[in-house]
């Protein structure tokens, strides 16, 4: 057994629980969840909904156990529209570098609709940046400058080899599936 760690986004609530989306290679063959807030508590999670084809999860937790000092100092992501982005557009990634806790990273837009070759043969569309998605950044938030999510990054995609050149899934693309995942 071992322990490994990425970054998630709380994309919603219901009256029960707080949702947060990540990848889905994150989660995959997770034997327990932990999440850790921004204010050091940790609270235990579940899986509530995956599509492996699109590296796409959303996990949940009860509400109960959020102290009213964490409720407090967590959101709901606002969701931006990859749609609109343009070639240069200033982006910022944020997640858990390398494990090292909360960090961010700023570039641009490098690629639209950029395709790539998956591990199973199938090819996803992503947007390119050249701000930096190391292992743990994987289902952070790539913002833009209004500090919308418009794609939640992957280390996954491009491999160890690739240097300057992060990938995200397009929030316009994920955002469909992640409201199907949180029912």
């Amino acid at each position: 057994e071992g322990s490994a760690s990425g970054s998630g986004i709380i994309v919603g609530e219901n009256d029960t629980e707080l949702l947060i989306a990540t990848n889905y290679h994150v989660i995959e063959d997770a034997v327990s969840l932990t999440v850790n807030f921004i204010d050091g508590t940790d609270a235990t999670a579940t899986v509530k909904g995956t599509d492996p084809d699109m590296d796409l999860a959303v996990i949940a937790l009860s509400l109960e156990s959020l102290s009213v000092e964490t409720r407090e100092a967590i959101t709901i992501a606002k969701l931006g529209n990859s749609d609109d982005l343009k070639i240069g557009d200033a982006v910022i990634a944020i997640g858990n570098a390398l494990g090292y806790g909360q960090s961010m990273s700023g570039g641009y837009i490098s690629a639209l609709n950029r395709e790539i070759d998956m591990e199973d043969g199938s090819t996803g569309v992503f947007i390119q940046t050249d701000a930096a998605i190391n292992p743990g950044n994987s289902g952070g938030a790539l913002l833009n400058i209004k500090g919308e999510v418009i794609g939640i990054n992957s280390s996954k995609i491009g491999g160890n080899a690739v240097e300057g050149m992060g990938f995200a899934i397009p929030i316009s693309a994920a955002q469909p599936i992640l409201e199907n995942l949180m029912l």
